[in-house]
């Protein structure tokens, strides 16, 4: 048995939502969250509610919140504390930053999205487009799910203004070579726009040697509260003219960025969701997932379509999987009659299924395995495959 396995029931044991008998798969949508951060959430409502800048007690304690939110994000990212940038969730982030980089581009600019991406990292692109008449390319993949890098040589132009692209497939778990791409786009003069939100959960982030401009991840997705969070490089913050009201602040980078009151008590939670990710150690982590990944792809049966890369290798534990016989909501829902959750449909990954002909036949049903998942819950849910 690995030495990097943790302790997976020690683990479970901080999660009250744990304790009961519904085996969870269905992380990619959002984890569960230890109690240690619904603690901080609670603790910060009973004790430090209110606003920023005032010289109370409840304020003083708020203004201290932020600080250590902040720097939680720059250790989480491997960032400056004023180089991340909080919001409501990725969606409205990438929005709002999109927009925010649109004051520089100009008609007949181009920007490069991918057909891996989750529609949160092409929506607002094709938006945009369509408010400064830009161009947008979409980047191929292979049969097998991985970005087609020679496809994105192909397409990179001298117009080409930004490259869009996800760390890893929220639907298929493809990871991407990340500083690869950011090295093709640095080249090109393209900025490198890393849609980081399925990755996070499952291995360390560090955007400088990613050579990421911007990315953007939902702690949510970490064992977090539901929020969104960014990195941008200091250069294009202080570059950068934000939409903001004139009131606020222009002290710190990233939160020029940050519109109205924040979710304090939310942030609260978020640095408890960054200690507890430190607490298991990313060592910890990635190995005992690997070993569930391996565990279902040994055991899947015949009768299943495996889309995606069929080993462990360049791919993190996210299955998508079809029945010749039944589509991915009648499979969903036979699994959630035996106390099994798994997501079924599209996951907003439109142009993954439409690749591979999966959006007319209603999806892929969604098999997401993270650290705190147990042997016995994969066997279990390999056992009910099997009867269907």
């Amino acid at each position: 048995m690995s030495a990097t396995l943790i302790d997976v029931e020690a683990v479970r044991a901080r999660f009250s939502a744990l304790s009961g008998p519904t085996a969870l798969f269905d992380g990619p949508a959002g984890t569960q969250v230890p109690d240690e951060v619904i603690d901080a959430v609670a603790g910060y409502l009973r004790e430090s509610n209110a606003n920023t800048g005032g010289f109370f007690e409840t304020s003083r304690r708020t203004d201290a919140v932020l600080d250590e939110a902040r720097s939680a994000a720059a250790s989480f990212l491997g960032a400056d504390a004023d180089e991340v940038v909080f919001g409501p969730n990725m969606t409205s982030l990438n929005f709002t930053l999109t927009r925010t980089v649109g004051r520089e581009l100009e008609s007949g600019d181009e920007i490069l999205v991918t057909r891996l991406d989750h529609d949160a990292n092409v929506s607002p692109w094709l938006e945009l487009a369509r408010d400064l008449g830009l161009e947008v390319g979409f980047v191929d993949i292979d049969e097998a799910g991985r970005l087609d890098l020679g496809d994105l040589e192909r397409r990179l132009t001298g117009r080409t203004r930004v490259v869009a692209f996800p760390w890893a497939s929220n639907a298929l778990g493809t990871l991407v070579d990340v500083p690869r791409v950011t090295a093709l786009a640095r080249e090109a003069g393209a900025l490198a726009w890393v849609d980081a939100v399925h990755y996070a959960p499952h291995g360390p982030i560090d955007v400088a040697a990613a050579g990421a401009d911007v990315l953007i991840c939902s702690p949510y997705k970490f064992y977090g509260p539901h929020l969104g969070l960014a990195f941008a490089r200091r250069e294009l913050l202080e570059r950068w003219r934000p939409y903001k009201v004139r009131p606020a602040p222009d002290e710190l980078l990233g939160a020029r960025f940050e519109t109205g009151t924040l979710q304090h008590e939310l942030l609260a939670g978020f640095v408890a969701c960054v200690r507890y990710v430190e607490s298991v150690g990313w060592e910890a982590i990635t190995g005992h997932e690997r070993e569930l990944g391996e565990r279902f792809l040994a055991g899947l049966p015949e009768t299943f379509t495996l889309h995606g890369l069929p080993t462990m290798e360049d791919r993190v534990p996210t299955f998508a999987i079809t029945h010749p016989e039944h589509d991915s909501a009648a499979l969903a829902e036979r699994l959630a009659r035996v106390g099994i959750a798994a997501w079924h449909g599209n996951y907003y990954a439109l142009e993954v299924l439409r690749a591979l002909g999966l959006e007319d036949r209603g999806g892929a049903l969604r098999i997401g395995v993270v650290h705190y998942n147990t042997d016995a819950e994969v066997d279990r849910l390999l056992e009910e495959l099997a009867r269907l």
